[in-house]
């Protein structure tokens, strides 16, 4: 196939390209290259001939026109977002101008496209949603494609509406899409301001590793290209107009993450052993969701996906890689918002 894979320069979006390269498709990734994201992510599949960069805001109906207009692909794969939680606090514009509008545009360009090509019955529409849609769970219980929304933050209800305006866009018009609502991600990549590369690079540097509230809070992590390889399959070989939750299969608190990556450390990186006297716990964000766990069921029984990477296995590959890939890391420490607290003001 030929994907336009929107926001492929990202965390996520990036592992999507460097597969879907790999597997023998042509990519089109169209990126407006915002502060997370960093075209070094798909370096190794740039000089392929499968592989096209159109630098484009997802904001701009004109620009997605163009594009749709120059490559003419097979099915779109939609990642670009705003995406960081504090950020959605601080600064919530963002997250309805690129989460909600941007998605209308890249529907409403997907459409005119798709009709003006006589409606081809294997153009897919693939949306990349969140777990957080479905707001927090208590001790018990998983999320499924079926638990009601209950967004709790501006970026969960962003991605929220952007969800509810996929669905619509298939039932009012024909549009065919699949949806994907993944858990935490986490691996090689991954831009310096979430909770896993924080602690990482914390604790190389010595700083204090900072912990929300008492480091309770849950969350289903899944390896990035175990993400990437459920995506390109439910793409693939999902049912038109089906959702699939996919999770990593590995539940765990915030504050036993933390400790597993500094063991990691401790192991690879001796100097400044035990870094886990680095922790600090520190005044939780705003409506921070307690627990997150995804029930796998559909897809594992509807597509035969399941995760091959444990959480203790990929922290120590995610660690070993920022050891390895100081150069690449190093160049955004300087970005705005890196290395400072978020989601306070």
């Amino acid at each position: 196939m030929k994907i336009l894979v929107t926001g492929g320069a990202g965390f996520i979006g990036s592992a999507v390209v460097r597969l879907a390269v790999s597997r023998g498709h042509e990519v089109v990734n169209l990126d407006a290259l915002t502060y997370a994201a960093n075209l070094e992510n798909v370096a190794g599949v740039a000089e392929s001939p499968r592989y096209a960069f159109e630098q484009a805001d997802i904001r701009d109906r004109a620009a997605l026109d163009r594009v749709f207009g120059k490559h003419k692909p097979d099915a779109v794969m939609h990642l670009a977002a705003e995406s960081h939680v504090d950020r959605s606090i601080d600064g919530p514009g963002a997250f309805i101008e690129t989460n909600v509008t941007g998605t209308y545009n890249l529907l409403e360009a997907a459409r005119a496209f798709w009709t003006g090509q006589g409606k081809p019955e294997g153009f897919r529409f693939h949306h990349i949603s969140t777990d957080e849609v479905f707001g927090s769970l208590g001790e018990t219980g998983q999320f499924t494609e079926d638990t009601p929304y209950d967004p709790r933050s501006p970026y969960s209800a962003s991605k929220a509406a952007s969800d509810h305006l996929v669905r619509a866009w298939h039932e009012t018009y024909g549009l065919p899409v699949v949806l994907t609502n993944c858990s935490n991600n986490y691996g090689p990549f991954h831009f310096p301001e979430k909770l896993v590369p924080v602690v990482i690079l914390n604790a190389l540097h010595g700083r204090e590793i900072p912990v929300y509230g008492d480091g309770g809070n849950v969350r289903d992590w899944l390896y990035v290209e175990d993400h990437a390889d459920a995506l390109l399959l439910c793409l693939e070989q999902g049912a038109v107009g089906r959702s699939y939750n996919i999770g990593g299969e590995n539940e765990a608190r915030n504050i036993d993450l933390v400790r597993m990556i500094c063991a990691h450390l401790d192991e690879l990186r001796p100097a400044g052993a035990p870094h886990d006297r680095l922790i600090r716990f520190v005044t939780d964000r705003p409506g921070h969701d307690r627990r997150y766990a995804i029930d796998p069921t559909r897809i594992r029984t509807e597509l035969g996906w399941r995760p091959s990477v444990t959480v203790e296995e990929g922290l120590r590959r995610t660690v070993a890689w920022y050891l390895d890939n100081e150069a690449w890391w190093r160049p955004l420490l300087d970005r705005e918002g890196v290395g400072r607290r978020l989601g306070t003001a």
